[in-house]
């Protein structure tokens, strides 16, 4: 029995420093410049009291939007900027992204972050405001990925227009979807986590999605739009 338990520490041991070593792999893997923007949007986002992206899900989100080939990426939340550079490298180098949030002091954030990163100006379109009276005004399927961090409560909106905006094969992505371990926890949780569930079980069951639970940051769920 000890050394059963034993086995089951070294295995759960080993599982968590193979994850943190999954969070580390893509740090300082963009140039110099992104790096340096990187850092200090992730200070400014700490002043502020909200939390970027870690490297792990900003390194899956890059990944992502290269592998979907992005022009055009709609962002909910763009908080300091820290996701948005992300998506930027990502993206092709005449990708346009249109970020939305309510704080556009948290805008100008991103804006300082985006140039020091080297991107031209017109490489990003900041839209203030609530993303439920912003979105309906954006382009039927003319998007290639949306990537969704702002109110949980809203998630399942989020959605809805998600799949509006997105073309055939798109990808909608949720960040934070573990809610710090309180998704899968058995105890009484508030109304956002069960709202988050409620977003897990329809993107698996909705016929029109593809779906897959990243386990990077607070947990990444992503889905591709059928054809």
């Amino acid at each position: 029995m000890r050394q059963l338990r034993g086995q089951e520490r070294a295995i759960t041991g080993n599982r968590q420093t193979s994850l943190a070593f999954a969070e580390a792999y893509g740090a300082g893997t963009i140039d110099d410049k992104a790096d340096a923007a990187l850092h200090w949007s992730r200070d400014r986002a700490r002043e502020a009291g909200i939390r970027a992206v870690s490297t792990g899900t900003g390194t899956a989100l890059r990944l992502l939007a290269a592998t979907a080939d992005a022009k055009a990426v709609a962002e909910i939340g763009t908080g300091t900027g820290v996701s948005g550079i992300y998506l930027l490298h990502g993206m092709r180098p005449d990708g346009v992204l249109t970020t939305v949030d309510l704080e556009p002091e948290r805008q100008q954030f991103a804006k300082q972050a985006f140039r020091e990163a080297g991107f031209a100006g017109n490489r990003a379109r900041f839209i203030p405001g609530r993303a439920l009276d912003v979105l309906p005004r954006l382009a039927d399927g003319g998007y290639d990925l949306v990537f969704c961090d702002g109110d949980r409560m809203e998630c399942l909106d989020y959605l809805a227009e998600s799949l509006r905006l997105l073309r055939p094969g798109g990808l909608v992505c949720f960040e934070g979807v573990f809610a710090d371990g309180r998704t899968v926890d058995s105890a009484a949780q508030p109304a956002e986590v069960l709202r988050l569930r409620e977003l897990l079980r329809t993107l698996r069951e909705t016929d029109a999605l593809i779906s897959s639970l990243l386990p990077v940051g607070d947990g990444l769920l992503c889905a591709v739009k059928r054809g």
